[in-house]
């Protein structure tokens, strides 16, 4: 089918770069619209979407209509693709999803400006999660504004690329032998980024009528059976027993996440995506059809449809595996500064063996067992992360180079303290690209 020509509109798209803002953006222009990408940081939307003209700006600091001004300078739709899944540092719920999301309605009203709202299926003002709540408190200030107006609520959605829900169920897939769920009976209805953006691109163009849809397929299935299909997908071996994780792990597991998302990490185990995990992803997926008329292809064919190449089972495998590499990292670094502040005399003593003064000594290690620390530290603080493991690396190289030159004796240690950094410092290497953002 020829994509919809809408080549007089130009679209503003929020959260651009993000898993669905990226494919929609890119399917708008392909469309033959001009679009424009909002963004927190207009060098990640350089990297992520190279040509296409950004506005840089922060959700949470647009909460009046006059604070759209600029942005909407000569835009005739918003693409509202911006999200985020819980609370922490870098999100806050109320402000991306409601407070800013209102100011828009009115700006957008008072300009005569379309919206176009991707929601989320299970957005009610009585759901159980703050991230549901919020997005319905965004749509219906939408809905109120007046402006004409397109509330999109996709499933469970599956991308060529992975993040949030598509990441996590490629992660678990790639989990050999076993296949570990929760909630393994949970219905869930998928739908495939294509139809998300024809879907987009048919509201931009005034093709679909006005309104509120569930973009999801028609028949829901168990969360087990996805994964299963998923794994397939991957190419991955059938596993051979399937673990129901019980509640209470599952709920251990999601507080833990939770906690880590203090420290910046925005895992995909966190305990609003557990929550509907728990209660599914279902909808009504009839007044799409008749108003589309089309239904949304189904998880076979979604899958059918997408290319599997050895990059994402590599990604599945090495987003499995980021933790415990995180976790090895931080251990080595912490338990190395705090094995040399425990013995710092008898580390003080090779240096003065090999001529050394003892103050100088004793202030080199000590030294150091804190560099050390605080690399181990640093790596758990995400902003901090990718800068923390080539700092690892660098530290790492340089005793090395230290350790050469002044005690070379190391070398041939029994228990080979010189020859053990060389893997941790090609951990910290495969590290780096693996906690690299988008």
């Amino acid at each position: 089918m020829q994509p919809v020509l809408i080549s007089e509109k130009n679209v503003l798209v929020l959260g651009a770069y993000g898993f669905i803002g990226a494919a929609v953006t890119r399917s708008l222009r392909r469309s033959g619209a001009r679009v424009s990408a909002f963004v927190r940081s207009e060098r990640t939307g350089a990297q992520v979407l190279p040509g296409v003209p950004t506005v840089q700006g922060d959700l949470r600091d647009y909460a009046d209509p006059q604070d759209w001004q600029d942005a909407l300078a000569g835009i005739d739709c918003v693409v509202n693709c911006a999200g985020a899944l819980q609370d922490g540092p870098p999100d806050d719920l109320e402000a991306v999803h409601h407070t800013a999301v209102a100011a828009l309605g009115l700006a957008c009203a008072q300009r005569g400006i379309a919206v176009v709202q991707v929601s989320a299926i299970g957005a009610t003002a009585d759901a159980d999660t703050d991230f549901m709540r919020t997005k319905a408190a965004g749509d219906k200030a939408l809905r109120s504004c007046g402006v004409p107006l397109w509330i999109l609520r996709p499933g469970l959605v599956i991308g060529q690329s992975d993040y949030g829900g598509t990441a996590l169920l490629r992660m678990l897939a790639a989990v050999p032998l076993v296949q570990p769920v929760a909630y393994p009976e949970t219905l869930v209805q998928c739908i495939g980024m294509p139809d998300l953006c024809r879907a987009v691109v048919g509201a931009v163009a005034g093709e679909l009528p006005q309104g509120t849809y569930d973009l999801i397929e028609d028949e829901p299935q168990p969360l087990v059976n996805v994964l299963a299909e998923t794994r397939q997908w991957l190419g991955f071996p059938a596993a051979r027993v399937t673990v129901a994780l019980p509640p209470v792990l599952t709920r251990l597991v999601a507080s833990g996440a939770d906690g880590l998302s203090h420290l910046g990490w925005r895992s995909p185990l966190r305990s609003n995506a557990m929550k509907v995990m728990e209660t599914g992803v279902v909808g009504d997926p009839e007044p799409y059809r008749m108003a589309a008329g089309y239904a949304i292809a189904p998880l076979e064919q979604i899958h059918a449809n997408l290319t599997c190449s050895r990059e994402h089972r590599l990604t599945a495998r090495m987003t499995l595996l980021m933790p415990f590499v995180v976790g090895v990292l931080s251990l080595f670094w912490i338990l190395s500064g705090l094995f040399g502040l425990v013995g710092v005399s008898a580390a003080a003593s090779i240096l003065m063996n090999a001529g050394w003064g003892f103050a100088a000594a004793l202030a080199s290690v000590i030294f150091w067992s804190f560099v050390d620390i605080a690399l181990g530290l640093a790596i758990l603080w995400r902003p901090w992360a990718t800068r923390a493991c080539l700092a690892q690396f660098g530290v790492a190289a340089l005793y090395l180079a230290a350790a050469t030159l002044v005690v070379p004796v190391l070398w041939v240690d029994p228990l080979g303290p010189l020859t053990k950094i060389l893997p941790a410092m090609t951990l910290s290497l495969v590290a780096w690209p693996m906690l690299q953002s988008r």
